[in-house]
């Protein structure tokens, strides 16, 4: 029988990923660094090291997994270790009784129903974001299955999301980006030339796995890495709320004064809502607090659908919560003023979010203008958490009047 060649002259970035020993493994990797093949022999390893193990590997679609990844399967398990291969179903079964299969993430129906050992989801960020929670995540339990994630970055997406929440989850978890010239299959000419005929920000994605996004983004001083840390509700801090009167969704922050610091602890959003379920969820929640609430200025004529004919500003006053008497201003300095707390021009950074406000850093990342414009694409649907929170800064730090909710906490 033909022994498995454990010798693959692996770049010393991919045989780092190889070695590494974490259930999890995310790898952010530029074009043409060696992704695919790297992925495949570690499912190939990892079938032969045990008996009767079920590995998968999943492609976005079907057709991605047999064009890309099957042809290359078959080169690194030699004919002689395997007992059956299926070029219909793209499985190989080894004479130990592993079995390695490729899939598209297109058919989950077809993923379901049985237990895995090990399983690389290729091109993930091209994958819908529920495949790894409620379609993969679930197979890997009763056998402890191993999972390694790899793939170009496509903007602020799930794939993003999940090598972020990596970080602070590192006793599973390990984390890994690569840029295409560490892979060392692209010349070094060859990527120059490249750079010179795309824009910066495609080149930063595509070669040195970047999170981009490919327009202007509104935030763009948020930093996950500076602006993001966990957070606890001081004893006696008023509790300030920002909140945007959206329907669906309806959107709060809520957050407490440190000097010149604001620190977001919590969000609240609720879909098909009204102000009165707001105020009551505010109340559940902060019961025994006491506190002010920054709302869109519009509030002070709107009337919400329930009860008739009291504005939203009333209802939030009847709720046992001080209004702020917000003016109208521009929308472009209510985003001036987020940055400017995000990082100003002196690198400080007084705006400080909870990792748990998901929505709102989903919003601060993602929330982009629209093409050739400084108006927000609205279309998105992120921008509801974002007002809320300007609404909240621009009555914390007016040019006049007064400055509620402060309480006398150094930085």
């Amino acid at each position: 029988m033909e022994e498995l060649n454990l010798n693959q002259n692996l770049r010393w970035r991919q045989a780092r990923v190889f070695s590494c020993k974490k259930r999890f493994i995310i790898v952010v990797a530029g074009r043409r660094w060696g992704k695919t093949r790297l992925a495949l022999w570690w499912l190939v390893v990892n079938a032969f090291s045990g008996q009767n193990r079920l590995c998968y590997y999943i492609a976005p679609n079907y057709r991605q997994a047999k064009r890309i990844a099957w042809g290359v399967l078959k080169k690194l398990v030699p004919i002689g270790a395997r007992c059956h291969t299926s070029e219909q179903e793209l499985s190989i079964k080894l004479a130990n009784g592993s079995v390695i299969e490729l899939h598209g993430a297109d058919r989950p129906d077809s993923l379901r129903g049985v237990g895995l050992d090990f399983v690389v989801l290729d091109e993930f960020a091209s994958m819908d974001p529920d495949t790894w929670p409620v379609v993969v995540r679930p197979m890997l339990a009763d056998r402890r299955g191993r999972a390694l994630f790899i793939g170009t970055p496509r903007s602020y997406d799930h794939f993003y999301d999940l090598y972020m929440a990596a970080k602070l989850k590192e006793e599973n978890w390990a984390r890994f980006h690569c840029r295409t010239d560490e892979g060392g299959y692209v010349m070094a000419n060859e990527l120059a030339t490249v750079k010179a005929e795309i824009g910066s920000k495609r080149f930063k994605q595509e070669f040195e796995a970047s999170f981009e996004t490919l327009q202007a983004r509104v935030y763009h001083e948020f930093d996950r890495e500076r602006n993001v840390m966990e957070l606890e509700l001081l004893p006696d801090a008023p509790v300030l709320v920002g909140m945007d009167f959206n329907i669906n969704p309806m959107a709060a922050i809520v957050a407490q004064r440190a000097g010149e610091q604001i620190q977001v602890f919590d969000e609240i959003v609720l879909t098909n809502s009204n102000t009165p379920e707001m105020m009551r969820e505010i109340n559940r929640r902060y019961a025994g607090r006491h506190g002010v609430v920054h709302p869109d200025p519009s509030g002070v004529a709107r009337k919400t659908s329930a009860p008739v004919g009291k504005t939203d500003f009333r209802i939030i006053e009847e709720a046992g919560w001080t209004v702020f008497p917000a003016k109208q201003y521009k929308v472009v300095d209510r985003i001036n003023t987020v940055n400017a707390k995000l990082c100003n021009a002196q690198g400080q950074r007084r705006l400080l979010i909870s990792p748990k406000c998901r929505n709102l850093i989903k919003a601060l990342d993602g929330l982009t203008y629209k093409n050739g414009t400084k108006i927000p694409d609205k279309t998105s649907g992120l921008d509801h958490v974002t007002d809320a929170l300007g609404y909240l800064l621009m009555g914390l730090f007016p040019t006049t009047g007064p400055n509620w909710g402060s309480t006398p906490v150094s930085v």
